[in-house]
């Protein structure tokens, strides 16, 4: 496909998004845009250019262009080389509000602490947020990701054992809709790589009530994750922890880390 065909296509692609909401007053789609913008950064891709966001989020070359001169000029984003942006310190003020008064987010923090003392292992607990998760509390214990996660962190859901438990969570039509946007890229060999194949692996998840991720996401990281459940029986997050690959078996999450794994996520959602 050549560049002014490719241009087309992500026009059209933008259009489309435009109309969902065309003829609504109230909705702006230059601030829909402008923040679709900023999540396209992720820990995986914290380095991009104007074309990989535009491929990302099929919005309009130059539409992408106007969001990050406005968002570079505003102290979100920064452009060291002159071709690839990169995040500023400055956007976690808009995360920062929901985590610091998020009863969830205080409650898992604590609940975190008190798991990883217990394992002396990295735990984390995490929310669907569109077709990524998003970590809203985490205790990092020892470093064994090339990636530094941290509460606001966003990862591919269908490559982590917190984004299993969550998609598991979704009913058929929530399902088939992800899976018609979703692109799964191969982070590693282990790394699903269609939508068969996930929903092989949420049909087990579903089965055994968790979810173990081994190196899916990233090569020597290997990790289990189980549902936290509201008062009201949904799945409102996911809690997990990480372990080195090449120290811990899946055999030993299974039996030693699950079981504390499962109490402290029913103890948490009492308070739910």
């Amino acid at each position: 496909m050549d560049s002014n065909s490719e241009l087309q296509r992500l026009d059209e692609i933008g259009a489309l998004t435009d109309a969902t909401y065309k003829g609504d007053p109230n909705f702006m789609a230059s601030l829909a845009r402008g923040l679709e913008v900023l999540q396209a950064f992720t820990p995986l891709h914290h380095r991009l250019s104007v074309s990989q966001i535009s491929q990302s989020t099929g919005i309009p070359r130059a539409a992408v262009r106007r969001c990050l001169y406005t968002l570079r000029a505003l102290g979100f984003v920064h452009c060291p080389d002159g071709r690839h942006y990169v995040l500023l310190p400055r956007v976690l003020t808009i995360g920062h509000a929901y985590l610091s008064s998020s009863e969830l987010a205080k409650a898992a923090q604590n609940s975190l602490e008190f798991l990883s003392k217990q394992l002396n292992e990295s735990c984390s607990v995490a929310t669907l947020d569109g077709d990524n998760i998003l970590y809203i509390a985490r205790v990092n214990v020892k470093r064994i990701m090339t990636i530094d996660l941290g509460r606001g962190s966003r990862l591919p859901a269908y490559a982590t054992s917190m984004g299993l438990v969550l998609l598991s969570a979704l009913d058929e039509a929530e399902l088939d809709a992800y899976l018609s946007r979703v692109t799964f890229e191969p982070l590693t060999p282990h790394t699903v790589r269609n939508a068969e194949q996930l929903r092989e692996q949420l049909a087990r998840v579903r089965r055994q009530g968790y979810a173990i991720n081994d190196q899916q996401l990233e090569i020597g990281l290997r990790s289990i994750a189980v549902p936290m459940h509201s008062r009201k029986g949904g799945v409102v997050a996911a809690m997990n922890v990480g372990v080195n690959a090449s120290q811990v078996p899946a055999q030993t999450l299974r039996e030693k880390v699950l079981p504390l794994l499962q109490r402290t996520a029913m103890e948490l959602a009492l308070l739910l």
